[in-house]
């Protein structure tokens, strides 16, 4: 961690600022990543989710290394990062040459020169996942690193759940505008109002099984509806 307090401060106050211009998932993660990298002491970072299909879902990573110590959790069944999914708040490897909770994952990773670690859980709004932190060298993380990542977590686990918000919100926005479009084509070529016509893509989406949003794109690019 920095040694200057005011420095630190300073960039958590950028932090915060950058996170709420951010416009999407990938955008907000990437910055999560870079200030992780400015004001902890690690080498390599990375956000990982966890979804239904998945028990670990890598989302970005400083150095593609990192995703490999996230395979190597989901083959060994495994590390730090799946127990803080599954119930903890946060786990410390110091060395990963001596870490009797994970032998398997821990003696792989050590392989790939990451002898520090330290996971810290994402979560928010429904959403869970886990800010890795990793250095080079053995004992690296101190008292300091573990609040200011906790403190960092917190700050991307706001921003990721209002960046899902913010694309759901989007998404729901341009299905409406595809329907409106799809609505005022039928409205002119059957010379019907705006609800016969929703009625006429509700009834084509439940017969078909697709979705309205799809049956409105149909209609807008090819001028007709599924057989």
């Amino acid at each position: 961690m920095n040694d200057d307090g005011a420095g630190v401060a300073d960039v958590f106050a950028k932090l915060a600022l950058e996170l709420h211009e951010e416009s999407s998932v990938e955008e907000t993660v990437e910055a999560v990543l870079q200030f992780a990298l400015q004001a902890v002491s690690c080498t390599h970072a990375g956000v990982a989710l966890s979804h239904r299909r998945a028990k670990l879902e890598t989302v970005a990573v400083t150095d593609p290394v990192v995703e490999l110590s996230d395979q190597l959790q989901l083959e060994c069944n495994e590390g730090p990062s799946l127990d803080v999914i599954a119930e903890r708040d946060t786990v410390l490897v110091p060395d990963t040459m001596d870490e009797p909770r994970y032998p398997d994952w821990s003696a792989k990773v050590a392989t790939l020169g990451l002898r520090s670690v330290l996971s810290v859980r994402l979560a928010a709004s429904g959403m869970l996942g886990v800010l890795q932190l990793f250095n080079t060298e053995p004992y690296a993380f101190e008292s300091d690193d573990d609040e200011v990542a906790h403190i960092l977590s917190r700050h991307a686990s706001v921003a990721l759940a209002n960046a899902r918000q913010e694309a759901s919100l989007w998404q729901a926005i341009d299905a409406r505008k595809l329907v409106g479009q799809a609505q005022g084509i039928l409205m002119e070529r059957f010379d019907i109002n705006s609800d016969q016509a929703f009625a006429v893509l509700r009834r084509y989406s439940q017969d078909h099984n697709i979705k309205l949003r799809d049956v409105a794109h149909r209609l807008i690019d090819t001028r007709t509806l599924p057989d």
